[in-house]
């Protein structure tokens, strides 16, 4: 380092000026260059080779963005950036200089914004400069009013969306992702309630282009993702302002160069079903997540006339917001199998055109890919937000492609976060609100769970399977996190599932009946409690009354505990009706498909006496009535048979299993079933919007100043180690009461 000078020779100094340092140096120096000047053309041609120490990287940027505001170096760069790439989509020639070109001011231009974005100390990021001054001459072939930002969006665009990925043209794909994930970071700085007043220039401008070009590259993103895209060994490697080995602090994130150490990259898919994709795969997934995912807030005034009985003629203004249609969402949201019948697409009116997507080799690369996060959040919005998806999904015969790396991620619950942990068990819910799914799962058995540690599962069903799972998750809640919008989902699952259970596992039916049980104590502990603070507070509430009439003490003082009886209340309440929702899922099974599963009625007679203390409970009761209803029938065909020695339970099964068959279900009370529906919360992008980026930061190796994030609480440098422990403190990380609504009998 000694041969490295300390600081960058801004200006000419004794180095050529055609170096890679004096050109960089000029770039954030107090001289502007013209956009017509040759000096352009040297700095974008020039191999750079610079490894320079980070404390050199922050004084250039540092300069730049002193001087940025009279030079307009980085609108100028950006204009030559919009032009290579105009180039080198039109030409034909894909090893021309202008993919080397674009690829460079790609570079330049995402180290200097970067800054600017991180230090910004203005929400309307004045500081970009993004025109030319009026005094300054420009070439013919550009117009002074033309909008820079929309100008280099469109053409970042284009290229992705037109030009194919080859060996060629990977690298510059790849830097065209990163420099857009750069670009909208600026979300990062703002708060996690949009508003009409933020600003965002790059994201509002890719939400401005056609719709036409939105679906190329919607379809382009998803096909990298999809497609395992090898690094061309013999493409440049940069490695600008570095110090030796090590990255400098601006240093590409996640470009190419610095992911030449995986290569060559293969699908390699072990048992946590976790695959090993390609940089240009994981960083169009990020792409694609944060544009369908943004949401913009937009003012709208609406005139309304005074009414309020003056003699004016003024009329009221009131201001209003909503959020404007995300162009990305729409595409996905609309897109069509491309195996579905062309007649038929045709003979159905589209108003915008129409994105034809491979179905299949998206729900196999989906199945191989559900341990990363990304992959579920993406899963989750084609099932939510793609009906054509969803049905997709729904007819497969394959099912646990998808749901057995679901259900693992449930089964590793305490090393997931939260966020993840919801998604799935949404994605879940979903799917159980289709009839045709609930009855599939049953008849798919497994010949093995690998993953499954405390009790051997052979020959086990994926519905048995699910069950056990979606049951498990509940007692973890309950022991670890005690959040009832979890209990809420999983229950809701385990309730559409139930009229439609076909030959539930042994170990499956004792879970349920298990899980009654657990919740029973549950609700004891809850009633004592409730009870005895009741009876504390009365007694607090008569002593107060007593020393009122001695000492005239105003009713108007706080008393200590004149809360505990409400909190206690409403945890009583809570477990009341996760009671209820058991019990029906146990009538729900007993009532439509008792014949076609003996285990269930084998766990109920096992454990009779969960159920006795309840018997005479006023909200329980009717709901108990088909439980006794069955218990002494069977225990009546059970004392009726006569047994040479002691019962066994092989016995006793094989007792239940002939009395099913000829179970008519007399005396059974009907009750409408439980159907419960999701539904996504009125201002999801609350959720979204954080969660998207703080996946982006913390898994695709994007780093960002930690102190400059607004969007979601840091605290703590982010990185891949401590991505988990940042996901649990994001702001409304919780699927809202209002995203599970029940249809209740009535």
């Amino acid at each position: 380092m000694g041969a490295v000078p300390s600081t960058p020779r801004w200006g000419g100094g004794t180095r050529p000026p055609d170096a890679a340092e004096y050109l960089i140096g000029v770039f954030v120096g107090e001289k502007s260059f013209p956009l017509g000047s040759d000096y352009w053309q040297k700095l974008l041609e020039l191999p750079f080779d610079l490894r320079w120490q980070s404390h050199r990287v922050r004084h250039a940027c540092e300069a730049f963005a002193q001087n940025n505001c009279y030079t307009r170096h980085l609108a100028k760069l950006f204009i030559h950036l919009a032009w290579c790439l105009q180039e080198a989509t039109s030409t034909s020639d894909v090893q021309s200089l202008a993919i080397m070109k674009a690829v460079n001011a790609l570079y330049i231009s995402s180290v200097f914004l970067k800054y600017l974005i991180e230090n910004a100390e203005r929400d309307t990021f004045e500081e970009f400069y993004l025109s030319i001054d009026e005094s300054e001459a420009i070439p013919n072939n550009f117009s002074r009013d033309q909008n820079i930002k929309n100008l280099v969006m469109h053409n970042v665009l284009s290229f992705i969306g037109k030009v194919d990925v080859s060996p060629e043209t990977y690298l510059l794909h790849h830097e065209l992702l990163n420099f857009m994930l750069i670009a909208m970071s600026t979300q990062l700085v703002s708060g996690p309630s949009p508003g009409p007043d933020d600003v965002h220039p790059f994201t509002d401008a890719a939400m401005a282009q056609e719709s036409s070009l939105v679906g190329l590259v919607v379809h382009r993103l998803l096909l990298n993702y999809l497609m395992l895209r090898q690094f061309p060994s013999n493409s440049s490697s940069y490695t600008i302002f570095s110090e030796g080995s090590q990255l400098g602090v601006l240093q590409r994130i996640g470009s190419a160069a610095a992911n030449l150490v995986l290569v060559p990259l293969n699908y390699l898919v072990g048992s946590s079903g976790e695959a090993s994709r390609s940089p240009l795969a994981n960083i169009s997934l990020n792409v694609l997540l944060t544009l369908i995912h943004y949401r913009k807030c937009v003012l709208v005034e609406s005139v309304k006339d005074s009414n309020d009985g003056s003699a004016t003629s003024e009329s009221l203004v009131k201001e209003e917001t909503h959020f404007a249609e995300n162009p990305y969402y729409k595409a996905l949201e609309s897109a069509k199998d491309i195996e579905f019948d062309r007649m038929d697409i045709e003979g159905n009116a589209h108003s915008s055109p129409l994105l034809r997507l491979p179905f299949a080799s998206l729900f196999d690369t989906l199945g191989m890919s559900l341990a990363d996060e990304g992959a579920v959040l993406l899963l989750y919005t084609l099932v939510h937000g793609n009906s054509d998806f969803l049905e997709y999904v729904l007819v497969r015969t394959d099912l646990d492609t998808l749901l057995m790396p679901l259900l693992e991620t449930l089964y590793d619950a305490a090393r997931r976060t939260s966020n993840q942990i919801y998604m799935v068990l949404i994605i879940l819910l979903i799917l159980s609100q289709d009839s045709s799914f609930n009855a599939s799962i049953h008849k798919l058995m497994l010949p093995s769970v690998p993953w499954y540690q405390e009790r051997l599962l052979h020959q086990a069903s994926l519905g048995s399977l699910m069950v056990i799972i979606l049951i498990r998750t509940v007692k973890y809640n309950l022991s670890k996190l005690r959040d009832v919008y979890l209990h809420t989902n999983c229950l809701a699952t385990l309730a559409n599932m139930a009229p439609h259970v076909h030959r539930l596992s042994a170990y499956a039916s004792q879970r349920l009946v298990s899980l009654f049980y657990m919740l029973s104590r549950k609700y004891a502990s809850s009633y004592g409690l409730y009870c005895s603070s009741v009876f504390r507070c009365c007694m607090y509430t008569k002593l107060a009354e007593l020393k009122n009439n001695k000492m005239h003490i105003s009713n108007g003082e706080s008393r200590d505990g004149d809360n505990l009886p409400e909190d206690m209340s409403t945890e009583l309440h809570i477990y009341t009706d996760f009671l209820r929702i058991v019990l029906e899922i146990i009538n729900a099974i007993l009532t439509y498909a008792l014949p076609r599963n003996p285990e269930v009625v084998y766990a109920i007679m096992h454990r009779q006496e969960v159920f006795q203390p309840f018997r005479n409970h006023p909200r329980f009761n009717e709901l108990l009535e088909n439980i006794f209803n069955v218990q002494d029938f069977f225990n009546s065909r059970i004392d009726a048979q006569k047994v040479d020695g002691e019962w066994s339970v092989e016995k006793v099964l094989e007792v239940i299993i002939i009395t099913c068959r000829s179970w008519r279900g007399e005396g059974m009370k009907m009750f409408n079933q439980l159907r419960f529906t999701y539904e996504q919360e009125s201002h999801p992008e609350e959720f979204f919007i954080p969660y998207v980026w703080q996946l982006v930061v913390s898994r695709s190796g994007f780093s960002f100043n930690p102190s400059s994030i607004n969007l979601f609480p840091v605290a703590q440098p982010l990185d891949v180690s401590s991505g988990a422990e940042a996901a649990n403190q994001l702001p409304n990380g919780e699927v809202h009461g209002n995203a599970v609504e029940v249809d209740l009998p009535v």
